[in-house]
């Protein structure tokens, strides 16, 4: 079934993982798909979404940056604009707290919290200019229901991101216009080889990959997530089947999270 045929999906952070996942799901059920990453080189991107026989275009932006990601969303408008907003790009950094820098900490409230907030703006410029109804679904994190340890920065940014969805929601329902936020747990991303690496550093002698077991088997599904797990949220949130849901937080971890 393709239910988002001839509609056009923007996302930060498309060019990779969970990112790409969500991506990839839309245009499979056929969805114009705009890609935005940091990174100058998407090839592989738009590579892996060739087989869909969808319009597909990538976007060097930085979500930092309002130029830019008006030039993202400019990008859409060759597919009738923006129907479908996924503010996906997101950093982490790991400290411990008396060495995390000034700088770690604006980076993560920067690209995490500022970079939704110009992202959804924009969408929502460009939604109300057309007089359109709309999807904003924005990556939050388990982090933004229980923030961990040596990643106050981080926490902060995603909780966040949760008062900022909660609050355009109400300011743009009567537009037709929801905003959601997920809350991806553990899933098998280039992040969370990060993410193992540093807090095994930092919480004992673990080598690569033994605390991500432990963690893992923490989780009630006894599984980490894949892609797609969240993919599949996101495309639901962003189908007709949603649309009398807005201002919502989704946990999408196996049930590690039960908030």
């Amino acid at each position: 079934m393709r239910r988002f045929e001839g509609k056009c999906l923007v996302i930060s952070g498309g060019n990779k993982g969970i990112g790409l996942a969500i991506a990839d799901r839309f245009a499979s059920e056929g969805a114009n798909v705009v890609i935005g990453a940091i990174e100058t080189d998407q090839s592989a991107a738009t590579n892996a979404l060739a087989r869909h026989d969808v319009g597909v275009v990538t976007q060097q932006c930085d979500v930092t940056k309002a130029s830019d990601v008006r030039a993202l969303y400019d990008a859409a408008e060759q597919f009738g604009g923006v129907d479908v907003a996924v503010q996906n790009a997101g950093v982490i950094t790991i400290a411990k707290v008396e060495n995390l820098t000034e700088r770690e900490w604006d980076l993560n409230l920067s690209v995490n919290t500022k970079g939704a907030f110009l992202c959804c703006q924009e969408a929502i410029r460009r939604l109300r200019a057309k007089n359109k109804p709309g999807r904003l679904i924005n990556t939050a994190s388990g982090q933004a229901r229980d923030g961990f340890i040596y990643t106050p920065h981080y926490a902060a940014s995603k909780f966040g991101v949760v008062g900022l969805t909660q609050s355009l929601a109400k300011e743009v329902a009567a537009q037709g216009i929801t905003v959601n936020a997920i809350c991806p747990g553990i899933i098998h991303t280039d992040m969370w080889d990060y993410n193992d690496r540093e807090w095994g550093r930092l919480m004992g002698d673990y080598a690569p990959g033994e605390l991500m077991a432990e963690w893992v088997e923490g989780i009630p599904m006894k599984r980490a997530g894949k892609g797609g797990d969240v993919a599949s949220l996101v495309a639901f949130l962003a189908s007709d089947d949603a649309s009398y849901i807005t201002g919502q937080t989704i946990n999408v971890d196996g049930g590690l999270i039960m908030s």
